[in-house]
């Protein structure tokens, strides 16, 4: 039966209830959290979890947020970040300021940090990070820096390339300060129907009531759901054996992206309609579809990939963080747009 516990309508077959303890004592702040990109999809997802396993947080973000919760302090951030007297506080407290913000030696310093914001941004938060007295930072990469770095189409491999320097750049920053890291790259992230992977396949079945396919779209993938990434985030943080790893975190299930599809068409409650298409009307359909802001991302690498496995192995994520993914199987909420 699915867990609520999150207000998320998902199940949760895949992260304990029993919260984890906190860090060993090391002199820091040890209940108190700093989470970039806290508007997030994942974030969305993580920012209860933290809270119901103890942590205090506060969350940065770019744009205001409306909803209230007293356990979470709210930030808003400017890029790149205006470093000022940031004071945390136990209570809710929404900041309208610009920003960023080194404590006062009598206020609380975070010195654990979540970015699920793009990994590439991180380093215009350096010096907040290193204001703050930062010594352990998870960080969400992607799969994408292995699987894009050979696409046709040079956006993408603009993509893979930001991805990889990014991680490098973190890795020198936090090993230049003893700061202890953990990376997680993630596979195809799926939920809530507001990701950018199956909500966009739904999108167009519901719009065009079939989806194209390049061949025989025989290559694999693991899709993984939000819930499993935010609670590898959890565990990362709070896992001393993953101190200054990096780790490829995937879906508990592999099937065809063929496959895939079908299973968005059944989430829908319609039959499958597949087209299968050549390259060449493909690429066609892609040039027309983009003059459609939806779809402006989309090119004829996508196609390509259908074809080509795109799998990793995560034993070590489960060795180290008890990561259990679920299997790829789609709730209304998935698919709701």
């Amino acid at each position: 039966m699915p867990v609520e516990r999150w207000g998320l309508g998902v199940a949760d077959n895949a992260i304990s209830t029993t919260p984890m303890p906190l860090p060993e004592d090391r002199g820091l702040q040890l209940n108190l959290v700093g989470v970039l990109g806290a508007t997030s999809l994942v974030g969305t997802c993580l920012l209860p979890m933290l809270t119901e396993a103890g942590w205090r947080v506060t969350a940065f973000s770019r744009r205001a947020v409306g909803l209230l919760d007293d356990k979470v302090a709210w930030r808003l951030v400017s890029s790149p970040p205006v470093v000022e007297p940031l004071v945390i506080r136990p209570a809710y407290q929404t900041v309208t300021t610009k920003s960023l913000i080194s404590p006062l030696a009598s206020e609380e310093r975070v010195s654990f940090w979540i970015c699920i914001a793009p990994i590439w941004l991180l380093p215009e938060y350096f010096a907040l990070l290193d204001a703050q007295g930062a010594r352990r930072v998870v960080v969400v990469s992607s799969t994408s820096r292995f699987t894009k770095d050979d696409s046709t189409d040079p956006e993408e491999r603009s993509i893979a390339l930001r991805l990889a320097d990014a991680e490098a750049r973190v890795q020198e920053w936090a090993e230049s300060r003893d700061v202890e890291w953990v990376i997680l790259r993630p596979t195809l992230i799926y939920g809530l129907g507001r990701d950018k992977n199956i909500a966009e396949i739904a999108r167009f079945i519901r719009r065009f009531g079939f989806f194209p396919l390049f061949g025989e779209a025989s290559g694999l993938r693991q899709p993984i759901h939000v819930v499993d990434v935010a609670g590898a985030c959890l565990s990362a943080l709070q896992a001393s054996c993953a101190t200054n790893r990096a780790y490829n975190i995937s879906g508990g299930e592999t099937l065809t992206y063929r496959n895939m599809v079908i299973g968005v068409f059944s989430a829908l409650c319609r039959r499958p309609r597949l087209l299968i298409v050549p390259l060449w009307a493909f690429r066609l359909a892609v040039t027309m579809l983009r003059h459609l802001r939806r779809y402006r991302q989309w090119s004829t690498a996508m196609a390509e990939r259908m074809n080509r496995d795109m799998v990793f192995d995560h034993a070590e994520a489960t060795r180290d963080l008890n990561f259990k993914p679920r299997a790829f199987v789609l709730s209304p909420e998935d698919v709701v747009i």
